[in-house]
């Protein structure tokens, strides 16, 4: 390691244990926020552009959302376990160990993505059924996998390059990759769809296009040394507790993103149940709150280098500071969001569908009983993410497992034959209900540990 490199890692190392919680984690989530706000954003978009075709092409969105979260919760996996990891090991200066993380991380994304492509495509309309696709959607959805599928090792990769930079606390960087992919999708869109007449096959191209692009430009920050962290295929681990670390550490990612794919299944399953109008409108409502909840996600993501940075270096007050300022944030702004989203609902829904009444008429309920539990979201996030990062796994998988899946799963399965399409609706925000309640078990004895180590600092200092 020459010296400008080491002096550079040690100005990193600085700024991460020394500056300001509040400045800190504000600057790191500023653009982990605008990257998933604009992730959000061109998703909606695709949902908004598909919505014009038809019912059930809005539906197929809904459905092939489930794939895509699927390629995502091996992508954030792989992603925040190699980040989680990473922080630490900076904090704890272990720069080659942190080398060899990334590397193995990033190489394991792009096998396991071309493994689904192949078997994705072979078991394209089979796979689409089981996600919950009605013989009207099933063409639509089939046409949109199709290419989502073809992309699926850019998307992994993606996700672990990104976290991987912002677990360095690089996250402008991190932006700039995903914010430029996401507007150009937002410009493909209509472009593909309705000016080359391609139809909803043109929102899959204009989706994969884009992450191809951003996938470039996050390579790109590594190949021309920007990153802390270097990614080399010489630096794959050979260990095997290498790759066990990075699945245990990413493992409530997983749970989380794929239980949501099975979760959003499950609920088209139940939806469609009622006909294309309520799977359409639980689509549009799945999107409406990504972006909503894109926003804590975003935050959170901000603050998890700082706990996992200070951890590693046994700053233990900082942790506890980090926390808190993270979650008074997240509750008042998810508080604004539940206030607004209240007043908005039914144009919101209009926005997408305002031909069909009873798509409009579905949705304002589900999002209405949605903000009722908005402010409740952040301690989950912030507690997920304080338990991954500083390496208590398990406690992060079962908060994890909690909101679509301990909780969500039985709900969806137990409410629609009792209460019909109601149960539809409020099944997530009562998961959200007892999801923040489950918290609290877990947050005690934490606190305690917590507070006992500064405790001892303080007596030894």
């Amino acid at each position: 390691m020459d010296y400008e490199e080491e002096t550079e890692e040690q100005k990193q190392y600085t700024r991460m244990t020394q500056t300001p919680i509040h400045k800190l984690i504000t600057t790191l989530a500023v653009p982990t926020i605008i990257s998933m706000m604009v992730t959000a954003i061109y998703n909606m978009a695709d949902t908004f552009f598909v919505s014009q075709l038809g019912t059930s092409a809005a539906g197929a969105v809904g459905i092939v959302f489930s794939l895509m979260a699927l390629i995502q919760a091996v992508g954030f996996m792989l992603g925040i376990g190699s980040g989680s990891l990473i922080s630490r090991l900076l904090g704890q200066k272990r720069k080659e160990e942190a080398d060899q993380v990334g590397s193995t991380g990033f190489f394991m994304a792009l096998v396991f993505g071309l493994a689904v492509t192949a078997l994705g495509l072979i078991f394209l309309k089979p796979l689409m059924k089981l996600l919950g696709s009605t013989p009207t959607i099933l063409p639509y959805a089939s046409d949109y996998a199709r290419y989502i599928l073809l992309g699926a090792p850019v998307m992994g990769g993606s996700f672990v390059l990104n976290n991987v930079l912002r677990s360095e606390g690089k996250a402008t960087l991190s932006m700039v990759g995903i914010s430029l992919g996401g507007i150009l999708n937002i410009i493909l869109d209509p472009i593909f769809i309705f000016g080359m007449g391609l139809g909803i096959s043109g929102a899959a191209i204009a989706t994969v296009l884009s992450q191809c692009v951003s996938f470039c430009i996050l390579l790109a920050c590594f190949l021309t040394k920007k990153s802390t962290v270097r990614l080399h295929i010489r630096n794959i681990s050979r260990k095997g507790a290498t790759y066990l670390d990075i699945v245990t550490t990413g493992f409530a990612s997983f749970c989380r993103q794929g239980l949501a794919s099975i979760a959003t299944a499950v609920l088209n399953v139940q939806a469609a149940a009622y006909g294309d109008p309520a799977v359409a409108a639980m689509s549009i409502v799945g999107r409406i709150f990504m972006l909503v909840l894109a926003a804590m996600i975003g935050f959170g993501q901000g603050f998890q280098p700082v706990a996992g940075f200070n951890y590693g270096a046994k700053n233990y007050r900082r942790v506890k500071e980090a926390f808190f300022f993270s979650l008074k944030t997240g509750i008042l702004l998810m508080t604004i969001l539940a206030v607004a989203g209240w007043f908005t609902a039914p144009s919101l829904m209009a926005l997408f569908r305002k031909e069909d009444a009873q798509v409009i008429a579905i949705g304002t309920f589900a999002v209405r009983a949605q903000c009722l539990v908005l402010p409740l979201f952040p301690l989950g996030v912030i507690s997920n993410m304080t338990f991954q990062v500083i390496g208590k796994s398990l406690w992060a998988t079962l908060l994890s497992a909690a909101r679509q899946g301990i909780f969500f799963l039985p709900l969806i399965l137990l409410l629609p034959p009792l209460i019909g399409l109601y149960g539809v609706q409020l099944t997530q925000p009562l998961a959200d209900l007892f999801t923040f309640a489950a918290c609290f078990f877990f947050l005690v004895p934490f606190f305690r540990e917590l507070n006992a180590q500064v405790e001892e600092q303080e007596r030894t200092a």
